[in-house]
């Protein structure tokens, strides 16, 4: 389960979940002669009493089986640490830290089975400046789903929404964009559907190989304001249409209309004074490690509730996002940090602290930006 609604009507996914070829390595990409374990997906290697501390690389391989031509989105919501991603042999993706979601596109893929190997490596070493030793363990695997995408040449890659309060009316401001994968330009044309309307949000030449942004401000009488009180969301599904009047993609999620001010050095939600009880809270579990299973997530939400609190600080990391899901839903304030905490000045003039920082903050907030229950963002 990818999130706790489908993200897509018109795009046709297929989550990766269930048992994959494992066996260690010395080196990322190295020629792997036999698989001798399998392990599940999602999963820490941890958990398999032969690899109880392991801390090295670990290849992962799994089949892709095609019935017609297509291109592939891949899509890995968390690998731990880093991920050197090959299709049929061919390195198609690298990606540092465990906590965000990263994709690779693959064009043009012929129908039949292919072979997928993810490279994995939780060591600690020179390369890695955030993921170093700590008070909470860095565990090794493809911790979070993944899921393969079957799109056309053009695609929806974001769709970011910003709640507007103006002269107490509410508008909702759109960023959505697009990509185009082909070979040839296109002209694309974007509808957006939120709280029963159902807006042109305007057109726009993409040339191969490129993305570009279409932006819109609509309004939206008549909404409820998400609160801790009350909770309210609204689907939002973004349209794409080709020059054909063909319908080609989609993107749907979940939006609140709500305002966050700092005022007199306190949080307002809405206007109003909020006062902030909650929990730090680490993704870990003894029979899971850091992949938690949708049942441990629902677990830790009743157990914040019960005690009475009403946020929850996401130590140290970006959350699942289904459990920002569950956040939104129950009316629970989330303070999401970035992973880049807790460190000496000598650990921060790693050459790789910079950009490792940069990476992993702007892909949290461009991947969980339409959570109404995130207030904070911790940089």
């Amino acid at each position: 389960m990818i999130r706790l609604f489908s993200t897509h009507q018109i795009r046709k996914g297929t989550e990766l979940e269930g048992l994959w070829d494992f066996t260690t390595a010395t080196q990322m990409g190295e020629n792997v002669e036999a698989y001798r374990y399998r392990l599940p997906v999602p999963g820490c290697w941890e958990m398999h009493p032969d690899f109880g501390s392991y801390r090295g690389i670990g290849a992962y391989r799994q089949a892709i089986t095609l019935e017609t031509r297509s291109n592939l989105r891949l899509e890995f919501k968390g690998v731990s640490h880093t991920a050197h991603v090959y299709f049929d042999g061919a390195l198609i993706a690298r990606h540092y830290n465990a906590y965000t979601a990263f994709e690779c596109v693959i064009p043009q893929v012929e129908a039949g089975s292919h072979e997928l190997v993810v490279y994995v490596d939780n060591s600690f070493h020179a390369d890695s400046a955030l993921h170093v030793p700590n008070d909470y363990y860095t565990y090794g695997g493809i911790i979070r789903p993944v899921v393969v995408e079957e799109i056309g040449d053009l695609y929806i890659q974001n769709v970011m929404f910003t709640p507007v309060k103006q002269d107490n009316d509410w508008h909702g401001s759109w960023k959505v964009v697009i990509r185009n994968v082909g070979l040839t330009k296109r002209v694309v044309s974007l509808r957006g559907l939120l709280a029963g309307e159902d807006a042109k949000m305007g057109s726009s030449l993409v040339q191969p190989g490129e993305t570009v942004e279409i932006s819109a401000l609509v309004a939206y009488p008549g909404v409820n304001e998400w609160s801790l009180q009350d909770p309210n969301l609204y689907t939002l599904t973004a349209v794409l249409t080709t020059e054909d009047g063909c319908d080609c993609d989609d993107w749907i999620d979940r939006v609140g209309f709500r305002t966050i001010t700092t005022d007199h050095g306190k949080i307002q939600l809405n206007g109003k004074d909020v006062f902030l009880q909650g929990v730090n809270r680490h993704e870990d579990h003894p029979m899971a490690g850091s992949a938690l299973p949708l049942h441990l997530m629902v677990r830790d939400l009743e157990l914040i509730t019960d005690l009475g609190c009403n946020a929850v600080r996401t130590s140290h990391y970006p959350y699942d996002e289904r459990f920002l899901d569950l956040c939104d839903e129950h009316g629970i304030a989330v303070w999401e940090e970035n992973h880049a905490r807790g460190l000496s000045l000598e650990q921060m003039l790693n050459p790789n602290f910079g950009w490792q920082s940069e990476q992993v903050t702007r892909e949290m907030v461009q991947q969980h930006f339409n959570h109404p229950s995130i207030l904070i963002w911790l940089f």
